[in-house]
């Protein structure tokens, strides 16, 4: 029986061993080649130069001791400051989409096409949130090439992928990988932490550039690499393209920001001893610890001790995912959250409304000669809170931006403090600051909170 079963294998296996065996008899037998993908994908890459020349007037200000033990200071100068990047074009009219970091502070910028033709470009809308900008290119021509985009939803790991941009300068380069996972949400490069990672080479001046799928169509917008060394290590991050989407819908729509859904929720990333105690088989979602009384989340029924699982039925295994899927989707309309609360799962509805602004902004930029001359700040509320990303501030006034060669650059003060009290009075709006920045005291005493550590410093007037 078993040599019977033997022989019956023999026959069966010889054609098959034959076919594996067979000798190719054309070129397309024997050719793989990813041309096709690139020759619809590359014409639409374009790199990305930006830079921005910085005159630092001579002021005795930045020469006084005390100044320079506050926060650390610069010496004055003048240097030009220079940024090297990829972007896609997602528009024949020239809209084109690079990383905001490859363009933040810049005041000039240019592209040049992979047929060699360069262009000056402007830069539309600016979204530090999701590490992305708009810019459009200045030229009468209204037909440029465009990258098709897909749904990041849809790729799975193990998804072939190329990777397209000007690493180092070097000229327009195509790389081939993997998707090599999805959802990383502790890359910690942008407010929008939701990154695809991805194996295909990436390098300093990829980013911006495409990640492209073997429809040719972009899926990702490269921006980051994990490296001890500063060069590709098989572990890429690109912004998947539904985030992309929105933003170019803003510039698209005329909008200098991206308005984005309000949650009006602090949520918490899950430890394996904190699902334990939730009754939950492994730690996974975002937890609810404080729920604002007047916002979408509260509305919708949403509590704290909620655990939120998924949005519209699409997986959130952390706050950062939660954050997300919002952030993705457009104003108007409800999302469903799926929520697990006290063993039960049930849908918590969520109007996707913009967060207010309660005061207003009411945004000044400090003048004269005090530590805060040069220093924009704005009140805060719900909507700045989101704009700025502060979190967890409930008083003071909050510094935006910082001018460069200004006494607030010297002194050390950053986007994102939080000015509390200046030589005893407390500041609760951006007026009061003003008023107290007129003042000439002898010493400025000052309280910022900066990132949840709240600072006390003295500095000679």
């Amino acid at each position: 029986m078993i040599r019977t079963l033997f022989a019956a294998f023999l026959v069966l296996a010889a054609p098959l061993a034959a076919q594996a065996q067979k000798i190719p008899l054309s070129r397309a037998e024997i050719s793989l080649s990813l041309s096709p993908v690139v020759k619809k994908a590359a014409p639409a890459v374009v790199n990305v130069y930006a830079q921005r020349v910085e005159r630092q007037p001579r002021n005795p200000i930045f020469d006084d001791p005390i100044f320079q033990r506050f926060f650390g200071g610069q010496r004055p100068g003048a240097k030009t400051s220079q940024s090297l990047g990829s972007g896609v074009i997602v528009d024949a009219s020239g809209l084109v989409v690079t990383n905001h970091h490859v363009i933040e502070g810049m005041t000039s910028v240019k592209v040049a096409l992979a047929d060699r033709r360069e262009f000056a470009a402007e830069i539309v809308l600016r979204d530090p949130r999701s590490d992305l900008a708009i810019l459009r290119i200045k030229s009468d021509e209204k037909n440029f090439p465009v990258l098709e985009m897909g749904d990041s939803d849809a790729i799975e790991v193990g998804d072939l992928a190329l990777a397209i941009g000007d690493p180092f300068g070097v000229g327009q380069t195509v790389t081939q990988g993997i998707v090599s996972a999805l959802a990383r949400t502790q890359v910690g490069i942008s407010d929008y932490g939701f990154f695809i990672q991805t194996d295909a080479a990436i390098n300093p001046g990829n980013s911006g550039g495409a990640l492209v799928d073997l429809n040719g169509r972009l899926v990702g917008v490269n921006s980051a690499i994990f490296s001890q060394t500063g060069s590709s290590v098989g572990i890429g991050f690109a912004i998947p393209v539904n985030m992309v989407k929105s933003v170019v819908a803003a510039a698209k729509n005329g909008g200098k920001e991206v308005r984005r859904p309000w949650l009006g929720a602090s949520l918490q990333n899950l430890t394996r001893d904190l699902a334990e105690s939730l009754g939950l088989d492994r730690p996974s979602g975002a937890l609810v610890t404080e729920v604002d009384p007047h916002s979408p989340a509260a509305q919708g029924g949403l509590k704290q001790g909620d655990v939120i699982v998924a949005v519209d039925g699409q997986e959130a295994v952390d706050a950062g995912g939660v954050g997300y899927r919002l952030g993705a989707k457009a104003i108007g309309g409800t999302a469903s959250l799926s929520v697990r609360r006290d063993g039960k799962s049930l849908l918590v509805p969520l109007a996707l409304a913009p967060a207010p602004e309660r005061p207003a902004r009411d945004e000044i930029r400090i003048k004269g000669e005090s530590p805060f001359a040069g220093a924009t700040v704005v009140n805060i509320s719900p909507a700045t809170s989101e704009e700025f990303s502060i979190a967890n501030a409930k008083e003071g006034v909050a510094v935006v931006n910082v001018e460069d060669n200004t006494p607030a650059a010297t002194v050390g003060f950053q986007k994102g403090d939080i000015v509390l009290t200046v030589n005893g009075a407390k500041i609760a709006g951006t007026r009061d600051l003003d008023r107290a920045a007129s003042q000439r005291p002898y010493v400025w005493r000052l309280t910022i909170n900066r990132g949840g550590q709240v600072i006390t410093s003295v500095i000679g007037g």
